[in-house]
């Protein structure tokens, strides 16, 4: 059977919150999930997903609250989403942050994925949940989308709500229609194509009140570094980038240091990623062409300070290979974006 992933600590917080105020025994539902109270006193700790889904179905068994995502979403703050939280509400508007979490959403666990798709004035926020167990996965989705919303009308400091709800399950019998839209704000239509928040175009342009720039940017190294090394399941060359990009942060690394990293010599290294159908300088150049499109876009950084992060020992020879990688000078690049609200 394959492995659920990981949830990190802080998801699982919101699940707590809202037991306890129902009057729901703490110690006994962390018994029936195998966890402990030492378990969730490390913020930064990881559990098996298997221990999310226990905990989450001894709520929803004892608590007689056929809405039980749905409600614990009321609980939600930047904690819950680990670094990503803290992330999203330093953005400068709510566009921003929504695009910020797909890239960081595995720090928060691997209970699913999301993606953004656009059509004519709106916009589908769209989760995926891997959990397949049906009352599991309707409780979640239904916690995630709504938390999403609570969040960002806290950040934006706003009371909009979407266009639309969807749902790919069914309604639940035992619910009403109007126990949604009161937590919604909008229709809410189920057996939909996917779980969405469809979201005006306009939305997205909707200034966030914190925002931070430079907060911004510490909290993204952080969070890429974080990245990186969750990594045990991917393959090598995944590894290797984000080896890279780990050590890319005290200047170009010697591909001597990498290899170490894999207790390797640099020839095994590259025989092993020749044979996964890529190279050192290939991963290399894939990872310096994301940073650099990151640091374009999502900062204020001068091009030449991006270059020297990324390991160019001149401005000229930065500019030749990212024509070559996008077909468009930095400057050329950032600012048709931007033009372009990208």
């Amino acid at each position: 059977m394959q492995s659920l992933g990981y949830t990190s600590v802080p998801a699982l917080l919101k699940y707590l919150r809202h037991a306890e105020q129902l009057g729901l025994d703490q110690s006994v539902a962390l018994q029936a999930a195998g966890l402990s109270a030492q378990d969730l006193a490390d913020n930064g700790k990881r559990l098996p997903s298997e221990t999310h889904e226990r905990l989450l179905k001894h709520f929803i068994q004892m608590s007689g609250d056929s809405l039980f995502g749905l409600h614990s979403a009321r609980f939600v703050q930047p904690g819950s989403w680990s670094v990503l939280g803290y992330i999203t509400m330093n953005c400068a508007t709510l566009g921003e942050a929504m695009s910020r979490i797909a890239p960081y959403e595995k720090l928060v666990g691997d209970m699913g994925t999301s993606r953004i798709e656009a059509e004519d004035d709106l916009v589908r926020m769209i989760w995926s949940c891997r959990h397949q167990d049906p009352a599991i996965r309707r409780h979640m989705v239904e916690n995630v989308l709504a938390s999403w919303l609570l969040y960002a009308r806290w950040i934006a400091d706003m009371r909009r709500s979407p266009r639309e709800v969807w749902f790919e399950h069914t309604q639940p019998i035992d619910t009403r229609l109007e126990d949604y839209e009161e937590v919604f704000g909008c229709p809410v239509r189920f057996e939909q194509p996917c779980n969405a928040l469809l979201v005006p175009l306009e939305y997205l342009s909707v200034p966030l009140r914190q925002a931070d720039a430079n907060l911004l940017r510490t909290l993204e190294e952080h969070a890429l570094a974080l990245m990186a090394g969750l990594d045990d399941d991917e393959p090598l060359p995944q590894r290797v980038k984000n080896a890279l990009r780990l050590l890319m942060k005290d200047g170009l690394p010697r591909k001597e240091r990498v290899a170490e990293k894999f207790h390797m010599t640099v020839r095994t290294l590259q025989r092993h990623l020749q044979q996964a159908g890529t190279s050192y300088q290939q991963i290399l150049d894939e990872l310096r062409q994301d940073l650099a499109e990151h640091y374009l876009l999502r900062s204020d950084l001068p091009i030449q300070d991006i270059a020297s992060y990324l390991g160019f020992t001149e401005s000229r020879s930065f500019h030749r290979s990212f024509k070559a990688w996008t077909g468009q000078t930095p400057g050329e690049y950032r600012e048709a974006k931007r033009r372009a609200g990208g």
